[in-house]
């Protein structure tokens, strides 16, 4: 087999290997350039763009049965492009040339029973298998780390890609795992349905990576998380097929859907589900509001999360936050409101959460063309798209700059933002001499609680990136743990987030975790490290 993930026809658009998104995207040298001297104490030029024949990939360490060489890939494309994730540390470490242990192996199965036969086969000769979807991951959770099997497959499930079935009464479809985003929203279209699950990573990720996950879609209030929307799933694991049936609801004992969602690739393949769709929205109203103070802006996004407007989107950008994406140069917190329906007008809705906000210190300027509000709508939602390929341009200048989420209840929201924003700057200026940005914006809105989002933005050790980011994520998981407030909302666990998992879980519930892993995978071989030893 020697398709590779990289190749295409010379009109489409070609997936970076060692980046975020699109080849074509991603800023060039003086792009590049013209971020980093806005950042003092990066590198005078980028560094290169990486090259797969610079990396040596060798031989495999096994060689897959004739039985299954139609579904294997050994190409060097291939394999370093299944070979980690998007996060910073991963695009740090292609630029330096260390991108970690690749894949001796990449399988492309077509069908369920295929992906049995892998997991037979890695089994009996004690290969890692990690399943693999859109790659988008930005916490380890598609790598190997180790040395304790002697090969690593990545099983790539992005050619199970169809939606089998669609229940229209019903609003439900049966869709396989290796649906990437764009894909699935075509194929329901024809029926004016949509799954409404729009993560950033949308585009670059499947249906069976968002369930693996618990992914958090773009929606800030009501059903936005993956769990919503799952009816029934199944998954195969080396002890046997599990098979939920599709059901509204159940009182019947422990969920076994919530076993398998979040499990990461830990305990088996997800290969298919019944998801939960709607009408597609035909109605649309958005407008923004600034605050110059970000405590009466938290309040303003509190009382709307507790009312019974729902707004589609309810995104607060401190100032900083709004500065980077260009929404406001004032020095002002931004509130992004949206609202959309499929059966009837939003526009009293809209008005209702501006007179809410107002009543809290927003200021509000009426939306139309070039207005103010319109503009900063229009400018977040460029930003959104944009900013994981600014980041990787950055990156080629030696800057830190990434992301960390989190949730935690309304009471202990301030406390959190103030002590995140504090002590991951002074550590960034202690680790590396040079000051930080951390910016705050919160994406997800709860009537109990929400989901802060923080970037920062820091000139880097030069190369010793990776080090100088693992040391302030760490710095950021003490804080979060302080506070109490989850390691991860949405970005899944992998293993970067292990050691905070493993401090917020219980201990009870460790064991049964473990347990579970025994059972489903005595082998030992489904993506080792990952929630679980």
């Amino acid at each position: 087999m020697s398709g590779t993930t990289t190749q295409s026809t010379p009109s489409a658009p070609v997936r970076s290997w060692w980046g975020w998104g699109w080849e074509s995207a991603h800023p060039d040298d003086a792009e590049c350039t013209a971020m980093g001297a806005l950042l003092p104490g990066t590198l005078a030029r980028p560094l290169p763009v990486p090259r797969i024949a610079d990396l040596g990939i060798g031989t495999p360490a096994v060689q897959a049965p004739a039985s299954l060489t139609r579904l294997i890939s050994t190409d060097p494309a291939d394999r370093a492009a299944h070979a980690m994730g998007k996060a910073y540390r991963d695009i740090a470490r292609a630029l330096r040339g260390r991108p970690g242990r690749i894949p001796d192996l990449v399988a492309f199965p077509t069908r369920e029973s295929e992906v049995t036969d892998l997991l037979d086969w890695a089994g009996r000769h004690g290969v890692a298998v990690v399943p693999f979807g859109g790659g988008s991951s930005v916490v380890g959770g598609v790598e190997y780390r180790g040395d304790r099997h002697r090969a690593v497959l990545s099983l790539d499930l992005t050619r199970m890609d169809r939606v089998l079935e669609v229940d229209s009464a019903g609003r439900a479809a049966r869709i396989q795992a290796g649906a990437l985003g764009p894909g699935l929203e075509n194929q329901l279209r024809p029926h004016g349905l949509t799954l409404r699950h729009f993560p950033q990573s949308f585009e670059f990720s499947t249906l069976g990576g968002w369930l693996a996950t618990r992914a958090g879609g773009h929606y800030a209030t009501g059903r936005t998380h993956i769990d919503d929307f799952v009816q029934s799933m199944r998954v195969v694991t080396p002890a046997g097929t599990s098979e939920s049936w599709r059901l509204p609801a159940s009182g019947a004992g422990p969920s076994p859907d919530r076993l398998f969602l979040g499990s990461e690739g830990t305990l088996g393949v997800i290969t298919e589900a019944w998801v939960r769709l709607q009408a597609r929205p035909v109605h649309k109203a958005s407008a923004s509001l600034t605050f110059t103070d970000f405590g009466h802006a938290l309040e303003a996004v509190r009382a709307l999360a507790q009312s019974d407007l729902a707004p589609t989107n309810c995104r607060l950008l401190d100032s900083g936050e709004a500065a980077l994406a260009g929404a406001a140069q004032n020095g002002s917190a931004v509130l992004v409101l949206g609202f959309e329906s499929a059966d009837a007008p939003v526009d009293s809705r809209l008005a209702r959460a501006v007179d809410l906000a107002r009543s809290h210190g927003g200021r509000y300027e009426p939306s139309g063309a070039g207005a103010p509000a319109d503009q900063a709508v229009r400018a977040w939602r460029s930003a959104f798209l944009r900013m994981p390929y600014l980041r990787d341009g950055l990156a080629r200048m030696g800057a830190v700059a990434e992301t960390f989420e989190t949730a935690a209840t309304w009471d202990r929201i301030p406390a959190l933002v103030g002590d995140v924003r504090s002590t991951v700057g002074e550590a960034a200026l202690r680790i590396s001499g040079h000051p930080a940005t951390v910016n705050c914006r919160l994406t997800h809105v709860y009537p109990d609680g929400a989901a802060p989002y923080f970037t920062v933005l820091a000139a880097g050790r030069p190369g010793d990136e990776v080090a100088f980011w693992d040391e302030l994520k760490a710095v950021a998981g003490e804080v979060l743990h302080r506070h109490r407030a989850t390691i991860t909302h949405h970005h899944a666990v992998g293993r970067d987030h292990r050691p905070g998992y493993d401090r917020q879980r219980p201990e009870p519930f460790a064991l049964a975790l473990s347990a579970a892993k025994g059972a489903l995978d005595p082998h030992g071989i489904l993506n080792p490290g990952v929630l679980v030893d």
